[in-house]
């Protein structure tokens, strides 16, 4: 699995890549939990690229309910269909079960993604943004891979997706779906995994400024920052550098000071790293 991500331009640890085979193996969702910026979601498109397959992805907020992650009735194609039988000679109930039928759903993300017939990749992005309350609606999906809608019935998945979940770890997510789930913890990449990653995914990039870059950006995250910089940042900050042809970062802090809002996304963040800051851990990149 490892090798099958690292072709998808995913450089994956043994430990990431023994949980997504499993996952793949048992049949069993996996939950990955970690910082923002740390690739979680990245291992859901490499999954499916590698796999050849299809990505659907249900991104979670505050509020989110079934209508728009599960289905929702096409109100205006039944109402135009009950308008067209109402000369028919058809009872009530015969309308009724013509119009609460498959041919009226709008599926959203999860029904979607147990209706296909090569199973998917489902990408349950920032579950703990989502209320408590919807991870109940999860809990059929994750166990039974079916789905139940009152007027119809059980819809039972046509094949069974590849499912990951990721958090951020901004809330406590519940026993019960934990209990439903594979689980790994991503952490933010060492230096190596970080160079191997900008190698991969800038392979433009000069070796020796790719591993200054790597070098920078791992010592600011020890800084006390907001917003740690991830590695979309890092890949960011790497591009500008190779677009304003700067090739040190040692030697002209006060072109490298302006490029920093690749990296540092709150007004807090840009003000404590200052132009003596770029120049210590510049330094140490050297």
């Amino acid at each position: 699995m490892k090798d099958r991500l690292a072709q998808a331009d995913y450089v994956a640890d043994d430990a990431l890549a023994v949980a997504v085979d499993l996952a793949m193996r048992l049949g069993r969702p996996l939950l990955l939990e970690g910082a923002a910026g740390v690739g979680k979601t990245e291992v859901a498109k490499a999954l499916a690229a590698a796999l050849d397959t299809r990505l659907i992805r249900l991104q979670c907020y505050e509020g989110l309910d079934a209508s728009a992650a599960i289905y929702e009735w096409n109100y205006q194609r039944q109402l135009l269909a009950i308008k067209a039988h109402e000369h028919s000679n058809e009872s009530a109930d015969e309308i009724e079960r013509h119009v609460f039928s498959e041919d009226y759903l709008l599926k959203r993300p999860l029904l979607e993604a147990i209706s296909q017939e090569k199973p998917p990749v489902l990408l349950i992005d920032e579950i703990d943004r989502a209320d408590t309350e919807f991870e109940a609606y999860l809990l059929e999906l994750l166990s039974d891979f079916q789905i139940t809608v009152p007027e119809i019935g059980t819809i039972r998945a046509t094949s069974i997706p590849y499912v990951i979940l990721t958090s951020n770890g901004t809330r406590e997510l519940s026993d019960a779906l934990r209990r439903r789930c594979l689980y790994s913890y991503v952490e933010f990449p060492d230096l190596e995994k970080e160079l191997a990653i900008l190698k991969a995914r800038r392979p433009d990039i000069d070796e020796a400024i790719g591993a200054r870059i790597v070098r920078f950006v791992q010592e600011l995250r020890k800084e006390d920052l907001e917003k740690v910089p991830g590695i979309a940042e890092t890949l960011d900050w790497a591009a500008a550098l190779a677009g304003l042809d700067i090739k040190s970062l040692d030697q002209d802090p006060d072109r490298i000071l302006p490029t920093l809002i690749c990296l540092l996304k709150t007004e807090r963040d840009l003000k404590s790293v200052t132009r003596e800051v770029v120049s210590r851990l510049a330094g140490k990149a050297a």
